[in-house]
């Protein structure tokens, strides 16, 4: 196909920015509100008692996940390998794990620390369970053996092999009162072990495969086991034989019983009643299955009779998933507190089940809440409608998630295409209905409608990979793919009835052999009159619609365009490309007007904010950038994602920004502009109103208040004239303790923090050493070694006091030497040790340093009449020399100073 020739078109004028930039109030920072990321790897979790959270294992760290909105409360580390097990106290207090490594761990949630660890077995835990007076723990191993450990000892009670498999589930019996332990193993039996006789009671043999699930009856003399060979065997526990078996024609993981005087037991109980299924006096046990069809089923004992089973799965399965891995339910649980059931599916989901309301025609089960554990790469985003309330995922599977942000599970999914999907558009048609495109590896494009999550359209006749689609802006009735064959496809919808069941075949209005290689992205202008392309020939090219006419080529990147988008208000085209720019270019004539650089690796994604005033940009290096395009100025950088960032989605009503990566990390960001200007403002306020309660404190003489009031409004500078003023004073410590001890822990820690910077200052220490020495006489040293960040601020602390004392200790030494000159000049008389012994018993603690200094003068004085001969010839001969005057002012000067009584004592 010939590629079409550049059409010449009229000059448009470019707006210039500077006219916007006075109407529009710019952004200034987002702030990331919500995340979504991984949270489940598959293996094992566990449910607390009132589930309001529920402990999972992803990888070899443990999350806390909010059970409401998926949010990662916590995350442990628990380094001990791949986790296989988890269990947790009843109260909900202690986590236990246990992983490849075959350590098992005891976690306190409190504080999210490890309180101790062991090792038992020679193979890894493959399950464990909690006594319900929470004082024990039983372990099943891959080594065939059961171990029962103390919890608070750590120190193993009971020990049980009998086992010739691998043991896969372990219980004990929920009445606390009856000592009896079960375990279910993949040698087909499961064994009865009691804790007080210490020995295996019962094995029970009856299964053909792996047992995967055991369960007991609300009375506690019923055991249900549930194993891959299709079957539940039902056991009475007086004898240990089994009362039925109830063959489900599936291959089960989980059974769950249904206790009375729940929610699930009363509105199944009244759906039987009012049907007439339900006999008088029936004592027949309700149990849920799961396995790996996908399907809940609810059966009674009574007959083995199936009483409810779901007409299709609500488990979402990959083609990338192997033929013989599990591709439905892994695992199940009631949930407490009437919540429901929870399901558990093989591509790490959590699937949240109640009872429909509406019993007329027939008992139901429905979908409330969908987690998605694991969202794997994320490709591509977009919001859903204006209101910023579901948001339209595309990951690396053949699906479209679409969340509820407010709670952040998946409100359903959207599964036709055969292999990934690589782009996603959504829409608002002009009857109000909300559309979904999708473009994908399986070469073609489909039309979703999000009410009926339906698809409704199906475009094929591309070549190639679908990479890039746009839906028009303005009529709604068109939209334009692009693909790895390097063409551009107009397909139009126009017409299609609301009430469609199958998919309709739509047709391609226009097609063009745009590009030289892959196209990555694509755009439609505001008014519908053109569409942009980027590719990875470098290019940028601008068409006419609806022939696909070139308008205007754009070359200047050194590397493949991923991202292209009209500006809002403007004439212009913004780029993003692998050469770690950002470019706008002019419609007019092609030419580049401006140029952004900041990103360190290739930037994937860039879109308009702010009426065309600024943008945001992402890229592989896992960085989100807010632009001011008028001053070429980067305002912002976040750093949220570890790895590359491919999806950004725009919110229209409130500009609400969402993220998501390679990381299969899924960020929300909201405009903070607005909340940090009044936060400061109103920062501003309070401040000025507590900078006068300081001043009032001050004239007012309350040192103690003011100088809690400078602590809390971090005033190092004014805290320092505080404390001179209190060392000026008489009883300056008695003043300085007062203020003080009405100082709190954080209060000390800052202070420190000021006293550690004025220490650097030769003319601030002084008062700095007398504070810190007051304050460590109030603290106590237990309490200053266990405040944060101590250690830094003694670190930073001790060589300037080493600095100074050294400082002040040669001053002292320097004043011997004058102390001498004086006495040998007869300016002061040096103190005799009769003097002393006189003082003694007044000043017996003064006069320590005058007797020493008086030593020191002597022992001077001796060692300068013995000194060298010759240093004193010099002296007699300059001596001789001096003249009668200098003899006679000498003798003027000594006969003044014999003459005074006021000799000048030495003073220490």
């Amino acid at each position: 196909m010939a590629k079409p020739k550049c059409q010449k078109i009229q000059q448009i004028p470019f707006l210039s920015f500077q006219g916007k930039m006075a109407s529009v109030t710019l952004k200034r920072n987002y702030r990331c509100s919500q995340s979504l990321q991984q949270f489940y790897s598959g293996g094992p979790f566990v449910v607390s008692s009132d589930g309001s959270f529920i402990a999972c294992a992803c990888g070899e760290s443990i999350k806390i996940v909010d059970s409401s909105n998926a949010s990662t409360k916590s995350t442990i580390e628990a380094e001990s390998g791949t986790i296989t097990a988890l269990a947790l106290s009843p109260n909900d207090k202690l986590l236990f794990s246990a992983g490849h490594s075959r350590q098992i761990k005891v976690w306190d949630l409190d504080t999210f620390k490890c309180l101790r660890s062991w090792k038992g077995h020679e193979g890894p835990v493959m399950g464990m369970a909690c006594h319900g007076s929470g004082g024990l723990l039983a372990t099943a191993g891959a080594d065939r053996k059961v171990f029962v450990w103390d919890v608070d000892g750590g120190f193993c009670t009971h020990y049980f092999k009998g086992h010739r498999g691998v043991v896969t589930s372990i219980m004990f019996h929920p009445d606390i009162n009856k000592s009896l332990l079960f375990s279910g193993s993949d040698d087909t039996t499961v064994r009865v072990w009691d804790l007080l006789a210490k020995k295996c009671v019962a094995v029970l043999e009856k299964h053909f495969s792996a047992v995967s699930s055991v369960a007991v009856s609300e009375d506690g003399w019923t055991l249900l086991s549930a194993g891959r060979d299709k079957v539940v065997n039902l056991w009475d526990l007086h004898d240990y034989k089994c009362k039925s078996t109830v063959p489900t024609y599936e291959v089960l993981e989980s059974v769950c019983i249904i206790y009375s005087g729940s929610h699930f037991a009363s509105s199944l109980g009244a759906f039987l009643q009012q049907s007439g299924k339900k006999k008088s006096g029936s004592t027949g046990i309700y149990f849920i299955t799961a396995g790996e069809r996908g399907i809940v089923r609810v059966w009674t004992s009574e007959g083995a009779v199936c009483l409810y089973e779901q007409k299709s799965s609500d488990v979402t399965v990959s083609s990338d998933m192997d033929e013989d891995s599990t591709r439905g339910f892994t695992s199940a649980v009631m949930l407490p507190m009437d919540q429901g059931l929870l399901c558990v599916t093989a591509d790490q989901q959590f699937l949240f089940y109640s009872p429909a309301e509406d019993l007329e025609e027939k008992w139901s089960l429905k979908l409330t809440k969908r987690l998605v554990g694991f969202n794997d790469e994320i490709v591509d985003m977009k919001f859903l409608d204006e209101e910023e309330q579901y948001l339209a995922v595309a990951t690396n599977i053949e699906q479209v998630r679409v969340y509820d942000l407010s709670s952040m599970s998946c409100s359903y999914v959207l599964a036709d295409h055969t292999d990934t999907i690589l782009c996603i558009d959504t829409s608002i048609s002009s009857n109000g209905r909300r559309l979904i495109l999708t473009g994908s590896k399986d070469n073609s494009v489909r039309l979703w409608e999000s009410e009926r999550r339906c698809c409704i359209g199906l475009g094929i006749g591309h070549m190639g990979a679908v990479g890039a689609v746009a839906f028009s802006k303005r009529c709604q009735d068109f939209f334009v793919s692009g693909s790895s064959d390097r063409t551009i496809k107009v397909w139009n919808f126009d017409g299609l009835s609301d009430d469609i069941e199958q998919p309709i075949n739509l047709k391609a209005k226009a097609v063009v052999a745009a590009h030289d290689k892959d196209i990555n992205s694509l755009a439609v202008a505001p008014n519908d009159s053109l569409v942009c392309s980027g590719s990875q020939d470098r290019t940028a090219c601008v068409w006419r619609l609806p022939e696909l006419v070139l308008v205007v080529k754009f070359t200047g990147h050194k590397r493949g365009i991923w991202c292209v988008e009209f500006s809002p208000v403007d004439q212009c085209v913004i780029t993003a490309s692998g050469d770690k720019t950002v470019k706008i270019w002019a419609i007019a004539d092609g030419s580049c007007l401006k140029t952004f650089e900041g990103h360190t690796s290739s930037v994937l994604r860039a879109s308009f904010l702010t009426r065309g005033t600024q943008f945001v940009s992402c890229g592989a290096d896992g960085l989100v950038k807010l632009w001011t395009i008028k001053t070429n100025e980067c305002i912002a950088t976040y750093d949220q994602h570890e790895d590359k960032v491919w999806a950004l989605a725009i919110g229209k009503k409130t500009q609400m920004l969402a993220t998501g990566g390679s990381d299969a990390v899924i960020n929300l960001w909201y405009d903070a502009t607005a909340a940090e200007k009044e936060e400061a403002f109103r920062k501003e306020e309070e401040g000025v109103l507590r900078g006068q309660e300081l001043e009032n404190a001050v004239l007012d003489a309350e040192y103690t208040k003011a100088i809690q009031i400078a602590l809390e409004l971090r005033r190092p500078h004014k805290l320092f004239e505080l404390f001179s003023e209190l060392c000026r004073m008489r009883e300056a410590g008695d003043h300085i303790d007062k203020a003080l001890h009405a100082l709190g822990k954080e209060e000390f820690l800052l202070l420190f923090g000021y006293i550690r910077e004025w220490n650097t200052k030769p003319k601030l220490c002084h008062v700095a050493q007398t504070v810190l020495f007051r304050a460590f006489n109030i603290l106590p040293p237990t309490e200053i070694i266990e405040s944060k960040g101590i250690t830094e601020l003694l670190e930073g602390l001790i060589p300037y006091s080493q600095r100074h004392f050294s400082r002040i200790d040669r001053l002292i030494r320097s004043t011997f030497l004058l102390d001498y000159t004086l006495t040998r000049m007869s300016v002061i008389e040096p103190v005799t040790r009769d003097d002393l012994k006189t003082k003694s018993s007044s000043h017996s603690g003064k006069n320590t340093d005058e007797t020493l200094l008086t030593d020191k003068a002597e022992e001077d004085k001796k060692q300068d009449s013995e000194g060298p001969k010759s240093k004193a010839s010099a002296k007699k001969r300059r001596s001789n020399k001096s003249g009668d005057a200098s003899r006679s002012r000498k003798k003027v000067k000594d006969d003044s100073v014999h003459a005074s009584n006021a000799a000048v004592p030495l003073q220490a």
